[in-house]
């Protein structure tokens, strides 16, 4: 079987794969139009997220038997016409899961302290003891939606602290000793710290809006490891104005673009992006919490590890 590797990723990838038979192939700089004319010559292809596979690119893949992708969600691939053509599709949210759950609870604990505000003004010169007084995490409740791979690896991390940890999940009987299913309107009424771990699909996009903060019952505060889609900007800039959102740490935005390599489209800041860069209380950072040394050979491993389950 041959397969075309269309991202770099951790080399144990190919090597293993080479020892397993395989025959690879890389090509990381051709267009997609270069790629889909080449594309029919392969049993299966590994991917992060270069460019969009769409009907039109899996039309071209005649003898496509499996996609890889070296992460843990699928949207840049039209799962259900590779479904309809018998390819499997083979992810790895195992492989940085861990990664997400620690960079989470370092955003949470960096904004309750002010680590990020602190640092910057000692570096200037200022000791402001009092202006950065921070509060503890214990006592407090942490609701989660989404409790797949990410949502338990951060409910984990949160084992050691006095926290009430809930999650709302469209996925019935989820729960665990680390963490409480709850109704969303349960979720929304006891949550003191808001933390999304959902993928990109119809129902998270736009999912936090001006409508969905204010139906929370307490202010709280926003960690987005998930998808930058899930968040209206502008809305959050507001809930943060207003003080409904008491702050935010956010590894994603909804203005990335799907590779997700750049962050703008054109030169154009929007405005709500401003109001992020200067807030005291948003933590940002660019789309690297599943992003560690060690999750890189994770998620390589994982892949080979699920390849070599389905076609051995």
């Amino acid at each position: 079987m041959k397969i075309l590797h269309l991202d770099t990723n951790h080399p144990l990838l190919i090597n293993q794969l080479n020892d397993l038979g395989f025959i690879n192939d890389e090509d990381y700089t051709s267009s997609k139009e270069e790629i889909e004319a080449k594309i029919h010559n392969y049993d299966g292809f590994i991917i992060r997220s270069r460019f969009k596979i769409d009907q039109h690119f899996l039309d071209k893949a005649k003898k496509l038997k499996f996609i890889g992708r070296v992460g843990a969600g699928l949207e840049n691939i039209d799962c259900d016409y590779a479904a309809s053509k018998n390819i499997a599709l083979i992810a790895a949210p195992e492989g940085n899961r861990n990664a997400v759950g620690e960079h989470a609870l370092g955003m949470l604990l960096s904004l309750f302290n002010k680590l990020n505000k602190a640092d910057n003004e000692v570096r200037k010169g200022k000791w402001l003891r009092e202006a950065n007084r921070g509060i503890e995490l214990d006592g407090k409740t942490v609701g989660l939606i989404g409790y797949g791979n990410m949502g338990k690896s951060f409910a984990k991390k949160l084992r050691g602290f006095d926290v009430n940890v809930i999650c709302y999940d469209i996925q019935p009987n989820v729960g665990d000793e680390n963490c409480t299913q709850v109704s969303l309107q349960e979720l929304q009424e006891k949550t003191n710290v808001l933390s999304l771990h959902t993928p990109q699909t119809e129902l998270t996009k736009n999912m936090i809006n001006a409508n969905f903060i204010n139906n929370f019952k307490e202010n709280f505060w926003l960690i987005n490891t998930a998808r930058g889609s899930s968040v209206v900007t502008k809305d959050l800039v507001n809930a943060l104005k207003l003080g409904k959102v008491l702050g935010a740490g956010l590894d994603v935005l909804e203005y990335e673009k799907s590779s997700f390599e750049n962050l703008f489209s054109d030169a154009k800041m929007p405005e709500a992006f401003k109001y992020l860069i200067d807030a005291e209380n948003v933590i940002l950072s660019p789309h690297v919490a599943g992003w560690t040394i060690e999750s890189k050979e994770k998620l390589a491993q994982t892949i080979v590890n699920k390849i070599n389950a389905k076609f051995y």
